[in-house]
């Protein structure tokens, strides 16, 4: 159970803020929506935020979305996992590939599902979400696998950016909608 309870799914007010969270979403308000709309101003930066993180960047999807697994792997945010697996996968990656990331111990040298660029992801965002700092040889690897300084702006403002989502989900107990599952 989620630690506040949801906004109700019909909630129309206020009624521009909800539109805009609605048209992002395709229609429906998910769960984590529902909590965010306790607080108006909060969702609006919330909703024009994430939505230009996850449609606005020139970051390849398959490694915005790696990453965004990867975090909410390392974090314990199965709702957000739930979320971003459909979407890796569409990016096209692999369902090995997620089964994989519940074993971070192993991913370092893991060469036959992962190709460098990915382990360069994976191995910045275990640092960034475990310890913060960053060491120069893992910020380097990450580096020299992307085209340029804004992709490698951007994938540092997604890892970011979904700690901050998973921490939101996990501490407050958002509930996937399909499953049920919480995140933890």
């Amino acid at each position: 159970m989620p630690r506040i309870q949801y906004k109700p799914a019909e909630i129309d007010r206020p009624e521009e803020l909800v539109r805009s969270v609605r048209a992002r979403r395709g229609g429906t308000l998910l769960n984590l929506d529902r909590m965010l709309l306790h607080s108006p101003p909060f969702t609006k930066g919330w909703n024009a935020f994430l939505g230009e993180v996850r449609s606005g960047l020139t970051l390849p999807p398959k490694l915005r979305e790696l990453a965004i697994c990867c975090v909410a792997v390392l974090n314990g945010a199965e709702y957000e996992f739930h979320h971003h697996s459909p979407e890796f996968i569409k990016a096209g990656g692999t369902a090995a590939q997620l089964e994989a990331l519940h074993d971070f111990d192993s991913l370092a040298n893991e060469t036959l599902l992962f190709n460098s660029a990915e382990r360069a992801v994976i191995a910045l965002t275990l640092e960034m979400t475990r310890t913060v700092k960053v060491r120069d040889s893992t910020f380097e690897d990450a580096k020299v696998s992307l085209p340029d300084d804004q992709s490698m702006v951007e994938l540092v403002g997604v890892i970011a950016a979904y700690n901050m989502v998973s921490r939101f989900l996990v501490a407050l107990g958002v509930e996937s909608e399909q499953t049920g599952h919480v995140a933890r």
